[in-house]
């Protein structure tokens, strides 16, 4: 009784260490977000820390106002337009690759580790190599030509690992099934596999826009005259520091969680119907 007792102690102790160093975990992780939320909303004479002074939505206010935060907008908006190119790109990509590789084919598997080396290689080699290779040719890197190709490369074997993942456990005896009525393969793909599929294709393009949209070590090179909005962050910290990034940063949170939650809106609308 007393070996007993004293086991279910040590296991007690276990799991009350476990669990204390999991909730150091969490806060060591979303700590500092959640900080970033409460500094958002501190009045006009607020500072960059704890205390706060004053609340108020003064600094979101001045988020709008190009005057204070410069091209802060512009940088938005165009890591909103690249991410959104990425996450059309990299589900389609991603979805086309994991048809290709259902079977063996000549040269599978120097794609396969071409494809994998986008996560391999670090980034910044890839955006300076990309960008002199710009230089030597003469062209002149953009946002939306050099930075979308290098953004590409770092989302699409994600999704490519997703869709590997969906079509291991794809069950093919319902395409044949389809086949066997006479339909074709435009209409088994349509109405059989894309269904089936499309958890994984939607899960491919939000992983493509949310490591698109705060990408920073490969755009640093390739970026070319107009900033990305985490190259803007990134900037505007080697001057003063004011709550307006605190309440960008909240702002930016929130639209991904409501991006996320659109999605599956949608996805439920969609599967609804049938």
């Amino acid at each position: 009784m007393a070996r007993w007792t004293a086991e279910r102690k040590k296991k007690a102790w276990i799991k009350t260490l476990f669990s204390g160093y999991y909730i150091l975990f969490i806060i060591f992780i979303f700590g500092p977000m959640f900080a970033m939320f409460v500094l958002s909303f501190q009045g006009r004479l607020a500072g960059t820390n704890f205390p706060m002074r004053s609340y108020g939505f003064y600094w979101w206010k001045k988020l709008i106002e190009p005057s204070v935060v410069g091209d802060m907008q512009g940088a938005l908006l165009r890591s909103i337009i690249l991410a959104l190119i990425v996450m059309v790109i990299t589900a389609v990509f991603s979805t086309m690759l994991g048809m290709a590789f259902r079977k063996k084919f000549v040269g599978s598997g120097l794609l396969f580790y071409m494809i994998m080396s986008g996560i391999m290689v670090p980034g910044i080699l890839i955006s300076l190599g990309l960008a002199m290779v710009l230089k030597v040719l003469g062209i002149t890197p953009t946002w939306w030509f050099s930075a979308l190709g290098v953004h590409v490369i770092w989302t699409l074997p994600f999704g490519f690992l997703i869709m590997m993942a969906v079509f291991n456990r794809f069950d093919h005896s319902l395409e044949e099934a389809a086949r066997d009525m006479g339909a074709s393969e435009w209409t088994v793909f349509k109405e059989v596999t894309l269904p089936l599929i499309l958890p994984g294709v939607v899960a491919a393009g939000l992983f493509g826009f949310t490591l698109s949209y705060d990408e920073f070590a490969r755009t640093t090179q390739v970026a070319g005259e107009f900033n990305t909005l985490p190259l803007d962050i990134y900037a505007s910290f080697t001057q003063r520091i004011r709550p307006t990034i605190f309440a960008l940063g909240t702002g930016s949170t929130i639209f991904s969680i409501m991006l996320i939650g659109l999605f599956v809106l949608v996805y439920t609308l969609i599967f609804r119907r049938k």
